[in-house]
């Protein structure tokens, strides 16, 4: 079977990581993805560590299976080529600060009212209304002052950014949200529709719990650590070697949890309902860690699991590339180079889909301009 996204075309001149991330997730599904780079650099990650081989191994996990052409859209003749590339797209995605794609001559009127069609997917900092439209930002930037970082790290401690890079990556899963859906719009109405997502709303999006006890206790939370802050016991625990996770989300889970590690607790009105147990958190942490740190992880884990009891490991990343339960999901897929080697080591697709080919390798990243000569006989270019 066809993947869903097979005839759609999509024409991708963002660069770094919350576009890329976006078209990375659309050629997963299928679409056809022309990168659009600047002549001599290309894409600012085909200078990120870490290198193989004198290539950016960030940059491959994030572009592969792209295909790559060089324009300088103040040139010409490269912007005779980018005209025809518009003329066959579906989707054009761009991540430049508002006002770029305008002085260029590209902004969402001009080409709506050439190529009604046309899709216009756009992601910056702060969007494209608003007083700070204008200003630049950076993952870190967007989780500062979107509220994550005010409620990540430990209590009473200077606050940190999240590990990964959530500022661009969910504002790439907004901006493919929002396209798929124009997709799906433009199927009845036969008109693109311009979507633009900002990496500042999309922190806003995902901080739900902040959102909802802010608004009715007036008092923001702060930082909770590895707890949950409106669940219990839903957190770190210390066994004999290390620590691991319980996540005992409602009373019978935590009824059960009692069973397991023989703690009288589940009647005690401490500890009967969720509100109590969030009140007396720090209380039950210590009497549940008095009977965990007598065994090991790898102990409490089997004996959780069979009692149906949420559970983790804490895994670093080389040991999620090798559990089973992601490789059962082809979780973990090879980059080729142009050889059909292994080059590269990628996160698979995380979306499975029936009829949708769930492949364990992908296609190589492209050189800079590396299409070039596909692309313009595609065009029709002698």
């Amino acid at each position: 079977m066809p993947a869903p996204l097979d005839d759609v075309i999509v024409l991708d001149l963002t660069h770094v990581l919350a576009g890329p991330y976006c078209s990375m997730t659309l050629s997963d599904l299928g679409a056809t993805v022309i990168k659009v780079e600047r002549p001599g650099t290309g894409d600012d990650t085909r200078a990120f560590l870490p290198f193989k081989d004198g290539k950016s191994a960030y940059f491959a996990a994030i572009n592969h299976g792209k295909k790559s052409v060089a324009l300088d859209l103040k040139s010409e003749e490269d912007r005779a080529v980018f005209d025809r590339l518009l003329a066959r797209a579906d989707v054009l995605l761009e991540n430049f600060r508002p006002g770029v794609m305008e002085r260029l001559g590209y902004g969402w009127e001009t080409l709506h009212a050439k190529h009604p069609g046309l899709i216009y997917g756009a992601v910056s900092g702060f969007g494209h209304t608003g007083p700070d439209a204008k200003r630049p930002a950076y993952d870190m930037v967007v989780q500062a002052r979107g509220g994550v970082m005010s409620i990540t790290g430990e209590k009473d401690r200077e606050p940190v950014r999240v590990g990964a890079s959530i500022g661009d990556i969910v504002a790439g899963m907004y901006l493919t949200q929002g396209v798929l859906a124009a997709l799906y719009d433009r199927k009845t109405t036969g008109q693109g529709r311009k979507v633009d997502v900002a990496m500042l709303d999309s922190q806003l999006a995902i901080i739900e719990h902040a959102v909802a006890m802010t608004s009715v206790t007036g008092t923001p939370p702060g930082p909770s650590g590895a707890r949950h802050p409106s669940v219990t016991p839903f957190e770190t625990f210390h066994a004999s070697d290390g620590m691991f996770v319980i996540a005992a989300g409602n009373d019978v889970l935590f009824e059960r949890l009692c069973i397991c590690l023989q703690l009288p607790l589940a009647d005690d009105p401490r500890f009967a309902t969720n509100p109590a147990r969030c009140e007396n958190a720090r209380l039950l942490k210590r009497l549940i860690e008095a009977v965990t740190l007598d065994n090991t992880c790898a102990h409490w884990i089997a004996r959780l699991t069979a009692a149906g009891i949420p559970t983790s490991p804490i895994q670093n990343v080389a040991q999620v590339l090798k559990d089973p339960q992601i490789l059962a999901r082809n979780m973990v897929v090879d980059v080729l180079d142009r050889n059909g080697r292994h080059a590269y080591t990628a996160a698979g697709n995380p979306i499975k889909m029936s009829g949708l080919e769930d492949r364990t390798t992908r296609p190589p990243a492209p050189d800079l301009d590396g299409n070039r000569g596909e692309i313009l006989r595609w065009l029709g270019e002698k």
